[in-house]
Order: C-alpha cells, then sequence, then structure tokens
C-alpha cells in the first residue's frame, strides 16, 4: 500500500498543484476542504491523462478542519498530513478576527491532537514568512523574534508553537514559513504580487507599483511542490519540531515589475509608481533550509511569470471572486472546536 498523504486546503491555490504532484510520486492522496473558492483542482486533476492511474488513489473529503468529526474521517488511515487550509492572506485575516483564530489557530491544535490519535507519523504545516512584520536586519533568520502585524500573521506565529511542542517520537512535526507563493495553479490567484503584476502586463499593459521600495520575499509554486515532498520523507531526527524559512528570491517591488516587463518583453509594458499602502518590509534567509536539507531552489520569479504566462488565456477574467480570497470567502463561526476543547467531541 502506497503512503496515504491527508492535504488539508488541497482544493486550493497550492493544493490543487500539490495533489497532482503528489500522486505522480506515487503516494496516496486525500483531500479535505470545504471548497470554498470552487472545484476547479479536482477539475484539472480528473482531466489529467494520468487520471486513470491516480484516481484509485485520491479521495476528496468535502468538510471542515474545525469540525473534529470531519477531521477524523479525513485521518483514517493516513500517515502524513500536510496542512494549508487556512484563512490565507490579511485582507481576509482582518474581516473577522475570531474566525480567523478558529481556522488559523483552534483547528491547528485539533488536527494534531486527532493526527497522533489516528496514528499520524508526520505533520507538515504551512505557515508565513509574514509571521515576521517588518524587519530592519539583512536577513531575516528563523532565531529573530517574530512581530506578526496582521490577525493573519498573528495566529500563524502562534500556532507554530503548537506543531513545535507536538513533536515526539513517532510523530514529526515541522513548520515551513514560505514566502508569497507565485505561479500557475488552476485554483489560481491573482491577489497576489507576481500573479497580479504579470496579469496587468499581459493584459492591460500596466504593471502598477504601490511605492516599490519595500522588499518581498517570494518562492515558486514549483520549490513548494518540491520542498512539502521533500519533507515526507525526511530524516525525522532532521526536521522534528523544526521551523524553516523558505524563500530564495528577495526583490523590491519595483524590481519585481522589471523582472515581469522583461518576461513580456515581446509587449509594450508600462510601469506606473504610485504611493504606497502597505509598509512590509522584510528580506527572509533561508540558508537554514538548505544547510540542513540540502536543498536548492529550482524555481524561479522569472520560470513562475512564463508559466502563468502560458496558461492566462484559461482565466478570461483575473478579476472573478474565485481568483480573490477576500472576494469569494463564504464562511463563518463555528462552535465545533470549543466543543473539541472542552472535552465533549473527541470521538
Amino acid at each position: 500500500m502506497p503512503r496515504c498523504v491527508l492535504v488539508t486546503g488541497g482544493a486550493g491555490y497550492v493544493g490543487s498543484r500539490l495533489v497532482p504532484h503528489l500522486l505522480e510520486h506515487g503516494y496516496a492522496v486525500r483531500t479535505l476542504d470545504l471548497d470554498m473558492y470552487g472545484t476547479a483542482g479536482r477539475e484539472a486533476l480528473e482531466q489529467d491523462p494520468r487520471w486513470s492511474e491516480w484516481k484509485d488513489r485520491f479521495t476528496h473529503v468535502h468538510g471542515d478542519v474545525r469540525e473534529p468529526k470531519h477531521v477524523r474521517e479525513a485521518l483514517a488511515g493516513a500517515d502524513s498530513v500536510i496542512h494549508l487550509a487556512a484563512i490565507s492572506n490579511d485582507p481576509t485575516g482582518e474581516f473577522d478576527e475570531v474566525l480567523t483564530k478558529q481556522v488559523n489557530f483552534d483547528s491547528v491544535g485539533l488536527l494534531v491532537a486527532e493526527a497522533r490519535r489516528a496514528g499520524v507519523t508526520r505533520f507538515i504545516n504551512a505557515s508565513s514568512s509574514s509571521v515576521f512584520g517588518i524587519k530592519e536586519e539583512p536577513d531575516v533568520v528563523e532565531t529573530l523574534e517574530p512581530e506578526p502585524i496582521s490577525t493573519y500573521s498573528r495566529y500563524k506565529a502562534l500556532a507554530e508553537w503548537i506543531v513545535v511542542c507536538a513533536n515526539s517520537p513517532g510523530f514529526t512535526t515541522v513548520n515551513v514559513r514560505p514566502a508569497t507563493i507565485c505561479g500557475y495553479s488552476p485554483r489560481q490567484r491573482f491577489d497576489l504580487t507576481v500573479n497580479k503584476l504579470t496579469v496587468d502586463a499581459v493584459r492591460k499593459g500596466v504593471i502598477t507599483v504601490h511605492g516599490g521600495q519595500q522588499r518581498r520575499p517570494n518562492v515558486s509554486m514549483i520549490d513548494v511542490l518540491n520542498l512539502y515532498t521533500l519533507l515526507l520523507e525526511a530524516d525525522p531526527g532532521v526536521i522534528g519540531g523544526e521551523t524553516f524559512n523558505f524563500g530564495f528570491e528577495n526583490n523590491k517591488i519595483i524590481d519585481i515589475a522589471k523582472i515581469i516587463q522583461g518576461e513580456v518583453s515581446d509587449r509594450e509594458v508600462e510601469i506606473d509608481v504610485t504611493a504606497v499602502f502597505d509598509q512590509r518590509d522584510y528580506h527572509i534567509s533561508s540558508r537554514r533550509l538548505v544547510e540542513t536539507l540540502g536543498y536548492e531552489p529550482v524555481g524561479s520569479i522569472r520560470q513562475a511569470v512564463s508559466e502563468l504566462r502560458e496558461n492566462l488565456d484559461r482565466f478570461p477574467d483575473p478579476d472573478a471572486p474565485e481568483h480573490h480570497n477576500m472576494k469569494s470567502m463564504k464562511l463563518s463561526r463555528s462552535s465545533s472546536p470549543y466543543g473539541f476543547l472542552a472535552g465533549v467531541d473527541r470521538g
């Protein structure tokens, strides 16, 4: 029997690329998702020429990471978890702090507890490099104090402690702090910097940059897929209880715009610099990841832009709600995590 990996948020931006990647590498894959952002990822999966080889190794559980019975159903038979599900950017995080806490913090405790009871041996948690907020240090390394400046990043930072403290013999846990992810996905997001600037360059001929001098770390989708696969197989003694930064290109936004402009050089693309709204500025170092796991990036902003451009015809309306988390998120608060916390819903 192949190893079974549960991917929470498997219908999301990263999950829609990670699921076929894991199937291609021989894993059995189960996803847990409410499908808030649509089912484009699974539709693309079923249209893949390899679907006939994969379908017996794939299962989808339509459910909520805050709901104990859904979590238990999804974990049954899984030996690894890659936890992606989250309210996943600053604007949506600010919409309702209690809701954000439930999804980005409470559910992590629920998942970790139920995963250990279910016999899962590896738990990989997707955190965020935004936990650092605004830093003046030339290289932001893992030993620096997180200083989150948003509701989203605050609960991401707090959840890291749950994951680290749960690490134990037979239950390997690790946090990954990705930079802003860029590139193509069947469940495409155009509310991320590189993706937004790319579609504007191609469709409008204008890249609008707010300020431009802020440094923002990015990481390509292909590197994200490769790292999660590597972490599934890494020595527990090397990664257990660890937290890794993950981003290899730290560019000013104006320089990202110039990279994109160069990648679409067959068109006339203007860069329009306007007043700054978002002051976040940081430069993360992934040296520890490279030294510990020997990982070297294979993707880049340029590669991600090229891949996204090749697939833009799939998305006739980049402003459509399904491509923007804030526009399409429909989720209410739930009392389920508190029942679990009080011990009345632990199976």
